[in-house]
């Protein structure tokens, strides 16, 4: 899994070399931030989930940031924030929608429908996003809050228990391979 991952997320070189990154190379090339292992993979998921929800371009510097606070992997939580994107936003903010409206109880705000996809326009489409976010006030930010923490202690104990078993796997596949070697001989 490691092997898969390192193949897939840019390396230190690649940020040092950047000079857009160069003023916070000495925070962004902590060597934690780069590590991978099942601590670092699972910290690092729960964070894109949790930044992944906020509105907005505010997702890739919120998760870059809470990856330097708690020394999680830095490539694997930009690439998990993406889960949120123009096709998935809609769904994830009905969803925080109703789960705010239960937990708060506001149930004299009515439910306004999200705005059409403005063709070859995304920028006006955003700004109606966020138009349309703030009408729903109140039941919205206490349910993206809620649904935030949620998919992200859910996705922490998935990666955690996910890796656990695919090590348990390999620990036996491996000594399937020791068994059968001690068999030939």
């Amino acid at each position: 899994m490691r092997k898969l991952f390192k193949r897939l997320l840019p390396d230190h070189r690649s940020v040092s070399e950047n000079r857009w990154l160069r003023p916070f190379a000495s925070t962004l090339l902590h060597p934690r931030l780069w590590h991978l292992n099942r601590h670092s993979a699972a910290g690092a998921v729960a964070v894109g989930m949790f930044c992944g929800l906020i509105p907005g371009p505010f997702q890739m510097p919120g998760a870059a940031l809470l990856c330097v606070l708690f020394r999680v992997n830095l490539p694997l939580a930009l690439i998990t924030t993406l889960y949120s994107n123009p096709l998935t936003i809609v769904p994830l903010y009905l969803a925080a929608f109703a789960i705010g409206s239960l937990i708060s109880g506001d149930g004299e705000v009515d439910f306004i429908p999200p705005p059409e996809f403005a063709g070859f326009d995304p920028v006006r489409w955003a700004s109606d996003l966020a138009a349309w976010a703030g009408e729903l006030g109140r039941p919205l930010v206490v349910g993206l809050i809620v649904l935030a923490a949620t998919l992200s202690m859910v996705s922490y104990l998935a990666v955690r228990w996910g890796w656990r078993l695919w090590l348990i796997r390999q620990w036996r596949q491996r000594r399937r391979r020791g068994d059968a070697l001690r068999a030939r001989e």
